[in-house]
């Protein structure tokens, strides 16, 4: 799959469901106000200070969930607050199915009745009176699990009739999934676990660039739970004079036309090198290692 003919670059675009363009390279939300689910919080101006110097940066795809933050800062009151007004062409993704638990982690899973309260929590939240991008999150925390998602995304599907939601993604899903929520309607991204170090999903990554569709991996970097320490890694950074991460991000962006970055950070330093790695250019044998 990996081409060097037409390398991607920071200001390459993608139209999500075939009317959103948004350069390749954005931004995810999760890390704005802490590291992990259940790191230490960080001062609400630092993520502030991340979210203007990104749409700076040119970045017009930041994606959120309801679920990131912490009772004190919360990922979707931090947006409005630093963006709004919005900035034409800005495109704001979001997710829903996931609920906290007792400790806090997003562990439980809405039942179809409950989603409409999300997405209109959303709403509020964000400031929107539509939604350009809703994935149904499949699984809470947990891996791919192979159950039925049809009742949960016809329940989305209703609220995209009614003119909430532009366009309907998948989240942690498999290729059954997908296919059974392109049944029900037209998905326009799909977001699962997917980077240099876990190409499990590379079958539905092909699938969905076959369809046009937009894939986003979430974990683009491991996670913090597959660091980048694999020497192929080190030795292609040290001939660019690149990060690691950085070339794990070249790398994705160059192995399918398709494939969107929304790499988390609350970190301005790691923005910017994000932001540049979408410049960085890896030849085909660099891409072939690599994979």
């Amino acid at each position: 799959m990996a081409q060097n003919t037409n390398p991607s670059s920071a200001s390459s675009t993608f139209l999500i469901g075939g009317d959103l363009p948004v350069r390749r390279v954005g931004l995810g939300a999760m890390r704005l106000a802490q590291s992990t689910f259940d790191g230490p919080v960080r001062p609400a101006a630092e993520g502030l200070a991340v979210l203007r110097r990104a749409v700076e940066l040119g970045v017009n795809h930041i994606d959120t969930a309801d679920f990131y933050g912490t009772p004190q800062i919360r990922a979707n009151e931090q947006i409005p607050r630093a963006l709004a007004p919005y900035p034409d062409g800005l495109v704001i993704a979001t997710k829903v199915g996931p609920l906290r638990d007792e400790q806090g982690f997003p562990s439980r899973e809405a039942t179809p009745e409950q989603l409409r309260g999300l997405v209109e929590e959303n709403l509020r939240d964000l400031r929107l009176d539509r939604l350009d991008l809703v994935y149904l999150r499949v699984g809470g925390m947990g891996p791919v699990a192979g159950a039925s998602i049809a009742e949960r995304f016809e329940a989305l599907e209703a609220l995209r009739k009614e003119g909430l939601i532009r366009h309907l993604g998948v989240s942690n899903v498999d290729l059954a999934q997908f296919e059974e929520a392109s049944a029900i309607a037209p998905v326009a991204a799909v977001q699962n676990h997917f980077s240099v170090q876990h190409q499990a999903d590379v079958d539905l990554l092909r699938r969905c660039a076959e369809l046009g569709i937009a894939f986003v991996p979430f974990f683009p970097l491991g996670g913090g739970f597959q660091p980048l320490d694999a020497p192929i890694v080190e030795e292609v950074a040290a001939r660019h004079g690149a990060t690691p991460a950085q070339i794990a991000q070249a790398w994705l962006l160059q192995t399918s036309a398709n494939l969107l970055l929304i790499s988390g950070t609350g970190s301005l330093k790691h923005l910017e090198e994000n932001v540049a790695a979408g410049d960085i250019v890896l030849s085909d044998e660099e891409l072939a290692a690599l994979a």
